[in-house]
């Protein structure tokens, strides 16, 4: 057997059941091991959307995936996708050939480029150490949460592996949970007890399995209210003292509760600019916590009065039974009947702009939100429109939103939805796109068709670059550039094999009402002709925190 062979096996021994990628000559034998040995592979050029799917994958089913490359121009066009995995701590393989000679066409310095984007790396270096080499670049993945490029020279991989070899392939063990200090638990228990106004704000580090429970009940203790970050949105879905998604995408009254709030510990959560709206958020008198497993995340992003070293789950649990008594906090029947009226924006009053040929971004997500089945998983594009379906498209619980925006690359909507909708195939994939973005992924409509997935494609079609338009607009800049000629998208995705039906009016919804009552034998594109008249409430936050 050789390397490319007994590592492709090995890989699959050790977990990793779904690999993505465009296969070439470097990256052939490696990715046909792995297909052999039992993994699903999901074919998606280029491989910057392929990485995408991977990372999406990754996110919603807890499991470390993998993205196979071609060497050099493989890698490189893959890099957009791999950046935002890194940036997002996914646990995610990226097998990459390699070709070691500095005078081959296919040579780039497949290290460094991966440690500019935030990625680690790995190397096979023999026939003997093969295995063992690609399974630990799996646990690293696990246990460090990092995307991690394993390079596979051309000639090791042609190498012949010794009989044992393939005996060391296994699933790496689970992470440990990191235990908190008994210091830094009292700590926290004594912040909260005297605490009065307190708000959790819990982010992907609170995803885990008994996090929300452990996390619900010493809210309960201490009256905290509840929040996330947007990659955690869903986490308290169904709690009455959830206020939803924290900083750009919240609410009003939202917005209020937590800027008002004596104490905010952040679980598993980097309090980072967009959480906090630049920190606008967080009051001048508030007490602010961190608690995270890796000790390096703490105050990163701001400064905190209390960095805890720990597991979300643990530490919550160990507060828990540190604390005694019950105290109001900031649940009172006042607020609890203000959250139950207001929390939601799509409660909140707004004047609607649709008129006979465009409709109110907002009007149409409402109107979806309603006619969509509440078992969904939800993958968000970038761009102007992205705060209407990231705020009035509610989620079951946090495995029904999938948001790869750390490096706020245009483009990856589509992407994202796919892997989603591969972890989930119980739910409806649900992809919001802008105009933009969807013309950059169109080839991904073929992708969506031919592993016959039941989507829909919702694109917010404003025919611009509306980020740029409300950016630049105001102070009179010409807008020629970001500006485009209408498009009928609609008929783009028919080329492709959609149902694809457009959007003008609330009463051009009833086709969607029709597709979802029908087969879905054919996934559906809805082009929705959006009003564009302002920029979004979200951006605009954004851009005055600049």
């Amino acid at each position: 057997m050789k390397v490319a062979e007994a590592v492709g096996r090995a890989l699959h021994a050790a977990g990793v059941d779904h690999v993505f990628g465009v296969v070439g000559s470097g990256n052939f034998h490696l990715t046909n091991a792995m297909v052999a040995a039992g993994a699903r592979f999901v074919a998606a050029p280029p491989s910057w959307r392929a990485a995408t799917m991977a990372d999406a994958y990754a996110r919603t089913s807890g499991k470390v995936a993998a993205l196979s490359v071609h060497q050099g121009p493989g890698l490189t066009n893959a890099v957009t996708g791999v950046a935002e995995a890194a940036k997002s701590r996914t646990p995610l393989l990226v097998l990459a050939a390699e070709v070691t000679r500095p005078t081959s066409n296919f040579y780039v310095d497949q290290e460094a480029l991966a440690h500019a984007v935030g990625a680690v790396t790995a190397r096979v270096t023999s026939a003997e150490n093969a295995v063992e080499q690609a399974c630990a670049a799996v646990g690293r993945a696990l246990h460090e949460r990092r995307t991690v490029l394993l390079n596979m020279p051309l000639e090791v991989q042609a190498l012949e592996v010794p009989d044992d070899a393939s005996a060391l392939a296994a699933p790496p063990p689970e992470r440990a949970a990191v235990e908190p200090t008994a210091a830094d638990v009292a700590a926290l228990a004594q912040v909260l007890e005297r605490s009065r106004r307190p708000v959790f704000v819990a982010g992907r580090g609170s995803r885990g399995p008994g996090c929300r429970a452990a996390l619900t009940a010493l809210a309960e203790r201490y009256g905290a209210l509840l929040a996330t970050s947007a990659v955690a949105r869903g986490l308290f879905r169904g709690d009455p003292w959830s206020l939803d998604v924290s900083g750009g995408f919240a609410s009003p009254l939202a917005a209020e509760l937590i800027s008002a709030a004596d104490v905010i510990v952040g679980w598993g959560c980097a309090l980072n600019m967009w959480t906090t709206r630049h920190g606008r958020l967080i009051g001048p008198r508030t007490t602010v916590v961190q608690v995270d497993d890796d000790a390096s995340a703490l105050g990163t992003h701001r400064d905190v009065h209390l960095g805890v070293t720990g597991d979300v789950r643990l530490t919550a649990r160990r507060v828990l039974e540190a604390g005694a008594g019950r105290q109001e906090g900031y649940r009172t029947a006042e607020r609890a009947a203000a959250i139950a009226a207001r929390v939601r924006l799509r409660d909140v009053p707004y004047e609607d702009m649709s008129s006979r040929e465009r409709i109110d971004p907002r009007t149409l997500t409402i109107a979806l939100d309603d006619i969509l089945p509440a078992e969904r998983v939800i993958g968000v594009d970038s761009g102007n429109f992205m705060g209407y379906p990231s705020t009035y498209l509610s989620v079951p619980d946090h495995h029904g939103f999938c948001f790869t925006q750390a490096f706020q690359s245009i483009g990856l909507g589509l992407a994202t939805a796919i892997g989603a909708a591969l972890a989930r195939p119980d739910r409806l994939p649900v992809a919001a796109l802008g105009d933009g973005g969807a013309l950059m992924s169109a080839a991904e409509l073929d992708t969506v068709r031919r592993l016959g997935l039941p989507m829909v494609v919702v694109v917010y079609n404003d025919d611009a670059y509306g980020a740029e338009v409300h950016h630049f607009g105001p102070e009179g800049h010409a807008l020629d550039t970001v500006r485009f000629p209408p498009t009928d998208i609609a008929a783009v995705a028919r080329g492709y094999g959609f149902e694809g039906v457009t959007v003008r009016t609330i009463a051009d919804l009833k086709a969607v009402q029709d597709w979802l009552t029908g087969p879905r034998s054919a996934p559906l594109l809805v082009d929705a002709k959006v009003a564009g008249d302002r920029g979004s409430w979200w951006l605009e936050e954004a851009f005055r925190g600049h």
